[in-house]
């Protein structure tokens, strides 16, 4: 019977350590995916908020340069609606494209 209950007591203690281990990995884990999503973020945010600069030798005609306004617009639309950009950063890009 010693031998038993002492045989049960180890089974509990390695299953008790493997699962703490376990949940100390997962959390870990789940710590690295949040920052690189932050990171990915804050990369996005960057590539949107520096539109790319126009083509030095290609004069655009009025209409093309409105169209093209709009939609730069709309995407920063979209982008304020899916909670990329909060309403202070919509409004500068905003100015930017209308300015």
């Amino acid at each position: 019977m010693p031998g038993l209950l002492r045989g049960v007591a180890r089974t509990a203690v390695v299953a008790g350590t493997a699962t703490a281990v376990s949940h100390r990995v997962s959390r870990r884990q789940a710590g690295r995916w949040a920052q690189q999503d932050a990171d990915r973020q804050v990369a996005y945010r960057q590539d949107v908020a520096a539109p790319p600069p126009a083509a030095p030798g290609a004069p655009q005609s009025a209409a093309d340069e409105m169209t093209s306004k709009i939609d730069q617009l709309k995407q920063l639309g979209d982008l304020k609606a899916q909670g990329v950009l909060t309403e202070e950063e919509f409004a500068d890009q905003k100015r930017q494209v209308l300015g």
